[in-house]
């Protein structure tokens, strides 16, 4: 994660950086609005610390750009406020501020304040999704729906769907089905696949009719287009 700084007190902007990058981020410091602005245009920061009383363009109207460009908009910002000023906290949020640090603040403040920051901003789990049309399998939370309705499977049911909707257009033998969600030593008849197909297709509704039955082999889903 690149973190830049726009804070023009040089001491405070070399430890920032300092701090930054000996907490495994990569860490860039700028001392003006125009500085800044030039390194925008060659490449962009997962989040910025922003120091409100920049010399020349502040860092309120920094935010106002930042804000009010496509580009840039939805990096995250956490402005630096002097003590005791209220309403530059105040404003800096309404404008679109995700968090702001009130000077003289310390190091390991600023350190968790980004951290918790980019959380919020950049969530680092994503759903692991299986689809097609409305019928949703989400294998994070093991959680089945059906155009945004949920529905309950054993985990029998739940696991031959995902490894059908895994491998759509795949003919899988009874044996195969029986080794892959049962287990190698489970010891028993290729009915109890069937038995576990058909209320799988009762519980999936009209989403059941793409489990098609392979006559002589097995299994398959074939997914909607």
């Amino acid at each position: 994660m690149e973190i830049w700084c726009v804070e023009d007190d040089a001491s405070i902007r070399d430890i920032e950086v300092y701090t930054l990058n000996s907490t495994d981020f990569e860490a860039k410091g700028f001392p003006d609005a125009a500085a800044f602005r030039d390194a925008l245009t060659k490449s962009k920061p997962d989040l910025i610390i922003l120091d409100i009383m920049l010399s020349g363009e502040d860092g309120v109207e920094l935010l106002k750009f930042l804000k009010n460009c496509s580009d840039t908009r939805r990096i995250p910002v956490i402005m630096a406020t002097a003590k005791g000023m209220e309403y530059d906290k105040i404003q800096s949020l309404d404008l679109g501020a995700d968090d702001y640090l009130v000077k003289p603040f310390g190091m390991m403040e600023m350190v968790s304040r980004v951290k918790a920051v980019l959380r919020r901003c950049n969530p680092t789990e994503v759903e692991h999704l299986l689809k097609t049309g409305g019928l949703v399998v989400n294998l994070d939370e093991h959680i089945v729906t059906i155009d945004n309705e949920r529905i309950q499977l054993t985990l029998k049911e739940f696991e031959l769907l995902r490894l059908f909707l895994s491998h759509p257009g795949i003919a899988f033998t009874r044996d195969q089905l029986l080794n892959d969600v049962w287990g190698a030593d489970y010891a028993s008849e290729t009915r109890t696949v069937d038995m576990h197909i058909r209320t799988l297709r009762a519980k999936l509704g009209d989403y059941g009719k793409m489990i098609e039955t392979v006559r002589g082999i097995g299994y398959r889903l074939e997914v909607q287009e």
